[in-house]
């Protein structure tokens, strides 16, 4: 898949965001389609396209955004939150561009789906 993501026109510009975090590495914003009172979306600068398509040396940028997940759950208030990572079609990803979704503002039921 080389195609843009919506993601990727985001990035670029080309489509606006509503940004909540952004440096060289990751930018965040909020769900256009919130599954709860805060979701946000974590999108690595760098173009992998699930989680099963990541490589040794994606982990510091791995590890980089989880800790902006943590951090970013924290400034938007939340004490408990959900961190997910979608990987495969079957699994829910939509978009096929990395990316977590950080949620919370109310309780979560489990199992999820």
């Amino acid at each position: 898949m080389t195609e843009d993501t919506i993601f990727t026109k985001i990035l670029n510009k080309e489509i606006p965001c509503d940004e909540i975090y952004s440096d060289g590495l990751c930018l965040a914003f909020k769900d256009i389609q919130p599954q709860a009172p805060i979701h946000i979306l974590i999108i690595p600068r760098k173009k992998i396209i699930s989680l099963k398509n990541a490589q040794i040396e994606d982990k510091e940028l791995l590890g980089h955004l989880l800790l902006i997940s943590a951090k970013i759950a924290q400034q938007e208030g939340l004490q408990d939150w959900r961190t997910i990572i979608n990987t495969g079609e079957k699994a829910g990803q939509t978009v096929f561009h990395l990316h977590i979704h950080v949620i919370g503002g109310r309780e979560l039921a489990w199992p999820p789906g």
